[in-house]
């Protein structure tokens, strides 16, 4: 604009009508002022409008530029006196123009006109501020309805803890946070602990570990806790007075940082127990902003609003019954756990002589499924094990021997072929054989002696008694040795059947025979110390664990711990107990189970009738098992190239 058309009328209505503003009693909240001789400012908060003369809408715009960021974006507005030349009054209106009056206009005019334009940018930002409020409000929602599946589908409690953390901060801009979980039931809350489970900063990095304290007013975490009701703190190092909790700021001085603002709220159980305290510290403008030095907490961080009181509260709510559906999964995973371990310390009291055998089980069947899970190439190289289904074959290891509980003692633990208690009557009979051989040959040599017989008659009957009494002793050894639990020989079945045929006179004179048929069955045992009988009670043993198993809720997720536990003892041939199944009908757990199962028993030290095979054997005589088709030659291979063993401990 040229000085010629900066014409002195116009500076000096300018003029006139702002010592006129200036001294009207209705614009005194707002100030007026002069930007230039030809604009008039009026000031209310962060709302504006410009006086100016159409001459500077035609050619002065440049006038305008300081004022072109707030006329964009809606919180400035021009009044121009006197009709601009540009025709396109619309346009205008886009570029900020509200409203034109008069080149000389009555103070009632500018003053209706200057309202008229405040109302104007009070109306556009309410709508605006509607319009953020609900954008907020849809963001939020989203992101509490995402938050709500996210905690209510992790069973974990730790990993539970940590969502609920991060979730919080991140939906209120939190440049940290802590966690504190409710330890204890006694009645009185203030004999209850306040566990720390973990710490966030988004600023500033520490190592922080559990620790617990008391239920207490003094802190406000326990404050929170004890009085179920959310604290909203300002500024933590100006408290109210009448506060009874406080803060300790050596925690800030020891990892140089500023808490600031800060949030409590108590997780609530379903009936209404805290269970557990959020605490969100330090609300930043920018979510983004990493905290760099003091300044940054004084300009940068501000109050929780009620917003974010709102939002807690609702996320509060579902966090805490999420957290008590977690701690009572937890504690009925580690009533189940002490139930597995409880069954096995109980089947291994039943029989001692196996002791360890079922977690050395579990160790490899777990081993072998994993290493299946790094298989690049074979029929199992896609095999892959949720959480649960590695549980669930962890709990069908360990109780894979459960029905021994229903089998008998004395068979379980059965060392050799006779129990202790036969081999007590077969020696006290032969005692008896011996004595009646004794009482039969000096009877005889008694009677001959009174008839006068010879000296040679004498030394036979001498003779015979050592002849009869070395046979006994001979087949005593006999017995002796058939009894223990070795592969037995042709011809030492038929020495021990001639045994059981030999007879002796008892104390009554009844004519006895050395072994009773039962006996004569045990020691004729070809391989091993039990007899089929006693092989099919053994064997019993995976239907009672079946049946038994069967019986316990296990719940979705272990569902399936009876039947792999109840077929590990099936063979690929369909030649194994109790169902008889082969190939594909038999659950790959149960055939990891199988491998694991006979190379501890192979490898076993604990095992009062057997030597420990070596390693070497071991597998040899795993490998003649995949020949005779009884257990799967891939998973085999898999135990060798994993060299799965290495879980437990050999002791050769």
């Amino acid at each position: 604009m040229t000085e010629a058309s900066t014409a002195p009328e116009l500076v000096s209505t300018l003029s006139g009508l702002a010592r006129a503003l200036s001294a009207e009693g209705k614009l005194a909240d707002r100030v007026v002022a002069r930007a230039h001789p030809l604009i008039v400012t009026i000031h209310a908060d962060s709302s504006l409008i410009l006086l100016a003369p159409a001459a500077v809408w035609d050619r002065g715009r440049e006038l305008l530029r300081p004022f072109a960021g707030k006329l964009a974006d809606g919180e400035a507005l021009l009044i121009l006196l006197g009709r601009p030349d540009e025709a396109d009054l619309a346009r205008a209106q886009k570029r900020g123009l509200a409203a034109i009056i008069s080149a000389n206009p009555s103070i009632q005019e500018l003053l209706l006109a200057i309202q008229s334009g405040f109302d104007l940018l009070d109306a556009k930002a309410r709508a605006e501020s509607r319009g953020k409020w609900l954008n907020r409000y849809r963001y939020e929602l989203g992101e509490l309805m995402e938050i709500a599946k996210a905690i209510t589908t992790e069973r974990e409690v730790d990993k539970l803890l940590d969502l609920i953390l991060a979730k919080s901060r991140y939906i209120t801009g939190a440049d940290a946070g802590s966690l504190y979980v409710v330890e204890g039931d006694h009645p009185d809350p203030l004999q209850r602990l306040l566990r720390f489970k973990l710490s966030q900063n988004d600023s500033v990095s520490f190592d922080a570990s559990e620790f617990t304290m008391p239920v207490s007013p003094r802190s406000m975490s326990g404050y929170v806790a004890l009085h179920r009701r959310a604290l909203n703190i300002p500024d933590v190092y100006d408290l109210p007075a009448h506060a009874p909790y406080g803060f300790d700021r050596r925690f800030d001085e020891k990892i140089a940082y500023r808490t600031k603002s800060m949030l409590c709220a108590p997780l609530l159980s379903r009936d209404g127990e805290v269970i557990g305290v959020l605490q969100l510290i330090n609300r930043k403008r920018d979510p983004n902003l990493r905290l760099r030095a003091e300044s940054d907490v004084e300009t940068d961080i501000v109050a929780f609003d009620e917003r974010c009181e709102e939002i807690v509260a609702t996320l509060a709510s579902q966090a805490g019954i999420a957290l008590e559906n977690a701690l009572l999964n937890n504690e009925i995973q580690r009533m189940l756990e002490g139930f597995v371990r409880a069954s096995v310390e109980a089947i291994e009291q039943r029989d001692p002589t196996t002791s360890g055998h079922s977690r050395r089980v579990a160790d490899l069947t777990l081993g072998l499924a994993r290493a299946l899970e790094r298989c690049d190439d074979g029929p199992y190289k896609r095999t892959a094990w949720t959480a649960d289904q590695l549980r669930e074959l962890e709990y069908a290891s360990l109780l894979h021997d459960f029905g021994k509980i229903g089998v008998r003692e004395q068979v379980l633990v059965k060392a050799k072929k006779l129990y202790p208690h036969e081999l007590d009557t077969i020696r006290a009979r032969f005692d008896v054989a011996f004595r009646s051989v004794e009482v039969d040959v000096l009877s005889r040599k008694l009677a001959a002696v009174h008839a006068g017989a010879s000296l040679s008659s004498l030394e036979d009957l001498d003779r015979e008694l050592v002849e009869r009494r070395t046979s006994l002793a001979a087949a005593l050894d006999a017995v002796l040795s058939a009894n223990e639990p070795t592969v037995l020989s042709s011809g030492d079945f038929q020495r021990i059947e001639t045994i059981a045929h030999d007879t002796y006179l008892d104390l009554l004179g009844n004519r006895i025979p050395l072994l009773s048929p039962a006996e004569l069955t045990s020691l004729s045992v070809p391989r091993g110390s039990l007899t089929k009988t006693e092989i099919e009670e053994i064997q019993s043993h995976v239907v009672l664990t079946y049946e038994f198993l069967s019986r316990i809720p296990w719940g979705k997720q272990f569902r399936r711990v009876a039947s792999i536990a109840g077929s590990h003892h099936e063979r690929l041939d369909g030649t194994g107990y109790p169902g008889k199944l082969s190939g594909a009908d038999i659950p790959l757990q149960s055939k990891l189970m199988s491998v694991s199962d006979i190379f501890d028993a192979l490898t076993a030290s604990d095992r009062p009738y057997k030597k420990a095979v070596p390693l070497t054997k071991a597998l040899d005589i795993l490998a003649m098992e995949v020949k005779a088709n009884h257990i799967d030659g891939e998973l085999l291979r898999v135990f060798n190239e994993a060299k799965v063993w290495s879980v437990v401990d050999l002791r050769e």
